[in-house]
């Protein structure tokens, strides 16, 4: 039995990646079994390299080919098919990026695997692997005892732990070799949106925006806020739809998972796949004219009033 942690290309998210392997160690210990890091598409070997002995992994795969250069969904469907068929795996985990949404599902339905997203826990008890994963958009959790007579395909949510550094020998990298002559893409990649600069995922201050502002030209209050604080500015979906903020700005299920030490929802009612992405915040700070938005079962301090005078007022306060 193989414990792998599957990666796509060179870890230049190296946060998404540093958790995978820290899961991936663990469950491996628990089950007493080897364990392996797959990378599928190119990757540098000296930060593979550097990374996998950081985090006690000793074996890692790479699979290269031209067709895997960006993340393809078809070409990486294949490839890791094929790669289950020669060194077969017990348990395939996967950071649960927007190219694994994809991937995941159809890797598992080929292979008749079992299959399980939005994981944020694993355990295994008696010898059972069970694995506690959102449900109903982040309303609730579930724990799945998954069944161990096939393989086991998990995605993991972003942030489901901290990396734990778990520094060994230098890991040995092996190539393994696959057939993607038949593979055409039936979807092609016009573009992709390119983000620069810190990482919303990994701030420890957001200060977050939602339909309560009212207008577009408000959402610079929320900017300055998260200035003033040093932290970074974030969104919920209905106003990112309305193209009042950018998308990579969105705070939700669907989008950035987050775990700052401090949260700030200014005009934002509470729904259950907004708070997927930030519930797991040290602090959420809830400022909200409704006294019943749902926000405030999740919040530790709560303000009850016009989230525009709240905020113009903390800001000045701040400066």
């Amino acid at each position: 039995m193989t414990v792998v942690a599957g990666t796509f290309g060179a870890p230049a998210t190296s946060g998404e990646t540093e958790e995978l392997l820290t899961i991936a160690r663990k469950l491996s210990a628990a089950q007493e079994t080897d364990l392996r890091w797959l990378v599928v598409g190119p990757a540098p070997r000296p930060a593979i390299e550097e990374l996998g002995a950081a985090y006690g992994i000793t074996t890692i795969d790479c699979i290269d080919d031209p067709k895997l250069e960006a993340v393809a969904p078809d070409a990486s469907v294949e490839a890791l098919a094929q790669y289950c068929a020669s060194r077969p795996p017990a348990t395939l985990l996967l950071s649960q990026t927007f190219d694994a949404r994809l991937i995941a599902p159809r890797l598992a339905g080929r292979l008749n695997a079992t299959v399980l997203m939005n994981a944020l826990e694993l355990k295994v008890a008696g010898g059972a692997l069970l694995v506690t994963a959102s449900a109903y958009g982040g309303d609730t959790r579930a724990v799945y005892e998954l069944p161990g007579d096939r393989l086991q395909v998990i995605a993991m949510m972003p942030n489901a732990t901290t990396p734990e550094p778990a520094p060994g020998d230098t890991p040995i990298i092996e190539d393994v070799a696959v057939d993607l002559s038949a593979v055409n893409e039936r979807i092609r990649l016009i573009e992709r949106t390119a983000e620069e600069g810190p990482r919303l995922e990994d701030a420890q201050i957001i200060v977050s925006g939602g339909r309560g502002l009212g207008s577009a030209d408000n959402f610079a209050l929320v900017e300055e806020l998260a200035q003033a604080l040093g932290g970074m500015a974030a969104a919920s979906r209905p106003i990112v739809d309305d193209g009042w903020a950018e998308s990579s700005r969105q705070i939700g299920l669907t989008d950035k998972i987050a775990r700052p030490s401090l949260y700030i929802a200014a005009g934002i009612s509470g729904a259950s796949q907004h708070m997927a992405g930030c519930g797991a915040a040290k602090t959420i700070v809830a400022i909200n004219s409704d006294p019943d938005a749902p926000i405030f079962r999740y919040a530790r301090y709560g303000i009850v009033g016009d989230c525009l005078e709240v905020l113009s007022e903390l800001t000045r306060a701040l400066r």
